[in-house]
């Protein structure tokens, strides 16, 4: 039925029904005097059915409309003495919600009827006190607690409707210092979906700290507009360079809903119309600077550590047998670059064998930068007995406080070696049995026999001269291939990677039965990025999604492959906080860590 065709047979009705439209008229009802936060009807009643275009006056704000509008529709028939009559009308319902205090008018409300405009009378409607409950009121106004007005479909967005501000909590700091950068949206309009994906900071070793994936709105007033806001994300960033460093500009994707005010009931119905459109919107989130001063004259103990930091250390036992290991475990706390840190250096007896030392990472982030506790286990083994000092500790860092370095200690230990049971133990040669004389040796004495044939020129006399020579040839190349390879830094870093990497993931498959969840993710995720740093001859600083990806193109690894291993490392950051089973969800992350670097090791070995 076409909109001319429906206009004939509304007029039709329209004077069956007796109504002459040049006496249609719209009356509207609604209280005049509501609380803030308390929702309300406003009904617009038209004398009859022959309505066309139908547009309510612009709510102002401090009003919003959270329903509407809803149509109903009334005839009515009456024969009295023999007379026929009959009556029709139709009627739009909105509800409102009173945001705050104030008195607000309603312009009037507009129709086509009958081929002429009719207007209602506007409302005046005063909005004082305050419920003492929500009464009925949407869930999202109990959230919020303010207002937001769903615009007209085609209606401009404007800059000031919808923005990103971006912001640090400093924009001048030391190098290493940490900065908090966040993202928060700030909109009037129905934002409905957001999407951006923070590109790779230059200069910058950063962090992504975690925030609830539910978003919840609050109300901020800016510039005398109440506008719905929220904390979109938060990254931790420590410079690794000075001067004037810069975070680029973002340009996320948003989509935005908008209500069909004018869409045709009939249409609608018949063809599937709706009351909304979703308008896509790219919002620029500007860039900043960040201005990076050098540190003062670095110590020469200086351990690379920025912010405010406490150390402790405990010693295993205070008396051992000689051969048997004791550990010292050196806890180094506080706020700042934890895992940037070196190793505080410890200085033990010449007569104890010290080895690697076992890191374990018991930091978290938070808005403040990383929090926690780096704890080193330095194991080590006395050799001889006797009374030994294990001397204090010492690790210096710049405090941002006082701009100054401060140097802070352990306690010194004293440890007591006792006699070991000889097997681990070192031999004293100072013992007088190992350096004395030794006895006269006794027996039958050897007579040389002048008829036997002489050494010198026979067949074992030759063999004897040319063995060595085989053996210091075949050393020659084989010391000289090795330190070849030595001398090849990158090429003995590479072989290490793969290495590194399984010993982690050894370590994280322990962990795993262990249930021990993010010292599993912790584990995977290092040897992940470890594996990419030694593998592909990267510093820590230049480590990221793109530059790996980069990297591994250029050394001729399929994209493919590349994929699973960038998609390890997403999988393991996204199941660490994925409910489900954690038990699957580690084995899944172990299973895609290892497949990933297993594919790259067969197709490196290939290539070479």
């Amino acid at each position: 039925m076409t909109r001319y065709q429906l206009h004939i047979v509304l007029l039709l009705l329209c004077m069956a029904f007796g109504i002459d439209p040049m006496q249609a008229q719209i009356s509207v009802e609604a209280p005049s005097r509501v609380a803030a936060g308390e929702n309300f009807r406003l009904s617009y009643t038209v004398n009859t059915q022959d309505v066309e275009d139908f547009r309510a006056g612009n709510v102002p704000e401090g009003l919003e409309v959270i329903a509407g509008p809803y149509t109903s529709r009334q005839s009515s028939y009456q024969i009295i003495n023999g007379h026929t009559t009959s009556s029709s009308s139709i009627t739009f319902t909105y509800t409102l919600y009173a945001n705050k205090n104030g008195t607000y008018t309603i312009p009037a409300a507009h129709a086509n009827i009958g081929g002429k405009s009719v207007a209602s009378r506007s409302v005046r409607i005063t909005v004082s006190g305050h419920v003492s409950n929500s009464g009925g009121a949407p869930q999202m106004h109990q959230e919020d607690g303010g207002q937001h007005q769903m615009e007209s479909a085609g209606t401009r967005i404007s800059g000031k409707d919808l923005f990103i501000k971006v912001s640090a909590n400093k924009r001048r700091v030391y190098e290493q210092e940490p900065v908090l950068l966040t993202y928060k949206v700030y909109t009037l309009v129905d934002l409905t979906q957001l999407e951006g994906k923070m590109p790779d900071l230059t200069g910058f070793h950063s962090q992504e700290v975690p925030l609830p994936q539910q978003k919840s709105f609050k109300m901020e007033n800016v510039n005398g507009k109440p506008y719905r806001t929220v904390t979109w994300s938060q990254y931790v960033m420590y410079p690794q360079m000075t001067g004037k460093l810069q975070v680029p500009s973002i340009t996320f994707k948003g989509i935005v809903v908008q209500q069909n005010r004018s869409v045709d009931p009939f249409e609608a119905f018949f063809n599937g119309g709706s009351g909304y459109v979703e308008v896509k919107r790219d919002i620029i989130a500007p860039g900043l600077t960040i201005q990076v001063d050098p540190l003062p004259k670095k110590p020469a103990n200086f351990s690379a550590g920025v912010g405010k930091f406490n150390i402790s250390a405990q010693l295993s036992t205070k008396e051992v047998p000689a051969g048997n290991p004791v550990t010292l475990r050196i806890v180094v706390g506080g706020t700042g670059n934890l895992k940037l840190i070196k190793l505080p250096e410890v200085s033990l007896p010449k007569e104890f064998d010290k080895y690697d030392p076992k890191v374990t990472d018991k930091t978290k982030l938070t808005a403040q930068g990383v929090e926690g506790n780096m704890v080193y286990d330095i194991l080590f083994v006395p050799r001889s007995e006797g009374k030994y000092t294990v001397p204090s500790v010492e690790f210096t860092y710049f405090d941002i406080q006082s701009e100054s370095y401060k140097t802070i200690k352990t306690q010194a230990f004293s440890l007591t070696v006792t006699k070991g049971n000889g097997r681990n133990s070192s031999t004293s040669y100072d013992s007088p049995k190992d350096n004395d004389i030794h006895n006269i040796m006794t027996g039958e004495a050897r007579i040389y026999d002048k008829n036997a044939k002489p050494f010198f020129g026979c067949a074992g006399y030759w063999t004897s001269l040319l063995i060595p020579l085989v053996a210091f040839i075949v050393l020659l190349v084989l010391f000289r291939k090795r330190a070849i390879d030595n001398a090849d830094i990158i090429n003995m870093r590479r072989k290490k990677a793969d290495k590194m990497a399984r010993k982690r993931l050894k370590t994280a498959n322990k962990l795993m039965f262990q249930h021990k969840t993010g010292e599993f993710y912790d584990e995977v995720l290092r040897a992940l990025w470890d594996y990419a740093g030694y593998k592909l001859n990267m510093p820590v600083e230049q480590l990221s999604r793109d530059n790996i990806t980069d990297t591994f193109a250029k050394h001729a690894i399929p994209e493919e492959t590349i994929s699973k291993f960038i998609s390890a490392l997403d999988e393991c950051e996204f199941e660490r906080y994925a409910p489900g089973d954690p038990a699957g969800n580690m084995e899944r992350t172990y299973l895609a860590a290892i497949t990933a670097i297993t594919e790259i090791e067969d197709v490196m070995k290939k290539k070479h």
